[in-house]
């Protein structure tokens, strides 16, 4: 979208607000399907991005869904995928949510010992499962998005295969998937063949095994100069791995991938507004109508996003500290070179379609901003943004 562009959104519906571009989400998805073959599934890892009109967006793309929680799982049979085109993959959960997920018969995902035995004893062979393995690979760029390292809370370990094959003979559980998800920001692709050698080794321990799961991990470039993953590099490296392990063995399988942020993130755009230039014997400050209650990023993972100021594109650069209007420490970004902020300047932050709005909050009871969806040269307003009566809305007075 050009500059003027999102300064026409900017003035239509204010600021703070997300705005998505469903051709890049297109674009993405497009990558991943020309880079593997016909028999690699994509499951859209949906806590990225959650709005009912992305989803379903997605699902027209003819992509499948991951959820992590039974209400994601029900907004992906809201936004129109079939149940068979569903992974719920929780994490330390009651077996209560997933009987819940069984009923609504999808594919489920089981992460713990204690919920394999308990499923086991209690359903046997009647429904068929994965088992999620913790591999022992660090892999990501930060290690609070890493998830296949020794003290992840994420998976059975490699290291319980044993344990896993006597509840499996015990209980007479069908295991028809193994999945492993190593982390976020994978630079390295030959992590996923390490991964994927792993799941080989197991394959002989669970003769209905149908399908293996590698996660994702796909980085996007969140600076210049910064590399995406090579997916192209990827699908050829996975398919020879495939293949020759289809002729050493005689096994067969399809291959699945759950690609969120790299779906989404670089078709995300946030509008933001400079309230005040504070300059103080150190540092000029930009002080922006926004803070981590809506986009926290930053301030979580130490996250990089390009700032950009739209209504003065041409101006000299200078150098800010960019923060927001939140009672806590929330720096977008120290020292940033920006071409010179006005005080109510329209700035935009890149990549923010990924864990932007997703993990927002009311916090310091402000109001959560609006989302917009271009889609075909068209801009439509997806979420309307919060009122004052939204922070009451669940509350009951007693006084």
């Amino acid at each position: 979208m050009t500059n003027q562009e999102l300064l026409k959104i900017a003035g239509e519906y204010g600021t703070p607000v997300y705005v998505y571009e469903t051709e890049k989400i297109r674009e993405q998805y497009e990558k991943l399907t020309k880079s593997f073959d016909g028999k690699t599934r994509f499951f859209y890892a949906a806590k990225a991005l959650t709005n009912i009109n992305i989803l379903k967006y997605i699902q027209k793309l003819g992509a499948n869904i991951d959820c992590v929680s039974i209400h994601e799982v029900n907004l992906g049979l809201k936004a129109g995928f079939t149940p068979e085109k569903i992974l719920f993959t929780p994490n330390c959960v009651d077996i209560t949510e997933i009987e819940e997920a069984m009923k609504l018969g999808v594919h489920i995902n089981i992460d713990n010992i204690s919920i394999l035995e308990q499923f086991g004893n209690k359903y046997g062979n009647s429904y068929p499962v994965f088992i999620r393995i913790n591999p022992h690979i660090f892999a990501g760029g930060n290690y609070k998005i890493s998830t296949g390292h020794i003290d992840s809370k994420f998976g059975i370990s490699i290291h319980q295969l044993r344990h896993i094959q006597r509840i499996v003979k015990t209980t007479g559980l069908r295991v028809e998937g193994l999945h492993m998800h190593t982390g976020s920001e994978i630079k390295d692709i030959d992590v996923f063949i390490q991964g994927l050698e792993i799941m080989f080794e197991m394959v002989e321990d669970f003769p209905d095994l149908k399908y293996i799961d590698m996660g994702s991990g796909f980085k996007v470039p969140y600076q210049e100069g910064e590399l995406e993953t090579d997916v192209k590099t990827l699908g050829k490296k996975v398919l020879k791995a495939v293949n020759d392990f289809k002729k050493e063995s005689g096994k067969d399988f399809e291959l699945w991938f759950e690609p969120g942020k790299y779906l989404v993130s670089e078709c995300g755009h946030f509008l933001v507004r400079a309230n005040v230039i504070k300059q103080t014997t150190a540092t000029v400050f930009v002080g922006v109508n926004s803070g981590f209650n809506h986009l926290i990023r930053p301030m979580f993972y130490d996250s990089y996003h390009k700032i950009e100021n739209l209504s003065n594109p041409n101006g000299p650069e200078r150098i800010y500290t960019v923060v927001g209007n939140i009672c806590e420490t929330d720096t977008f970004a120290w020292d940033r070179k920006i071409n010179e902020v006005r005080e109510g300047d329209v700035l935009v932050f890149r990549n923010a379609g990924a864990y932007g709005f997703e993990m927002s909050s009311n916090f310091n009871s402000r109001l959560k901003p609006a989302e917009v969806m271009v889609m075909d040269g068209k801009v439509h307003l997806i979420r309307k943004r919060d009122v004052f009566e939204d922070l009451l809305k669940n509350q009951i007075e007693v006084l």
